[in-house]
């Protein structure tokens, strides 16, 4: 059994130094995932784009820059405000975006509260999942080799 705790936030993807749109975004945590923190962005088109990162990168990220990479971010002040900027690079393009820095921090202490730093590791089953590595699937389990 395991817990996800999700929240909805108001992002907004930086377009220009002087426009930016608002971008709906879902926060996901799972207890059974304990390292990784899951974000899904509603851009308006067909599908969603999913981002899945390490919780610890976010949380450092609110407080100092942290990250490399396709995953960069830092805190700031944007008109009066504490915010969070988000910088993803992925094949695809680049996108910076920015996040209310107590909202974001709410949600991160509520995922720290479910597990906390350093007992992500009590949360993982290291059997199931060496075991679901190891075990061949059917297509891998049948036929004859090649030779």
């Amino acid at each position: 059994m395991y817990t996800i705790i999700e929240s909805e936030l108001a992002l907004h993807l930086v377009l220009s130094p002087e426009r930016s749109i608002p971008v709906p975004a879902l926060l996901r945590y799972r207890s059974d995932d304990p390292f990784a923190v899951h974000i899904t962005f509603h851009l308006g088109s067909e599908a969603p784009v999913h981002w899945t990162f390490a919780r610890d990168l976010l949380v450092e990220g609110v407080f100092r820059p942290s990250g490399q990479g396709d995953v960069v971010l830092w805190p700031a002040r944007d008109e009066g405000r504490n915010v969070v900027w988000l910088s993803l690079r992925s094949p695809e393009g680049d996108a910076l975006l920015r996040a209310p820095a107590a909202a974001l921090s709410a949600w991160l202490e509520r995922t720290m509260r479910l597990v906390p730093p350093g007992a992500e590791t009590e949360q993982v089953d290291v059997d199931e999942a060496l075991r679901a590595l190891l075990t061949p699937s059917p297509a891998e389990g049948s036929g004859d080799a090649a030779g």
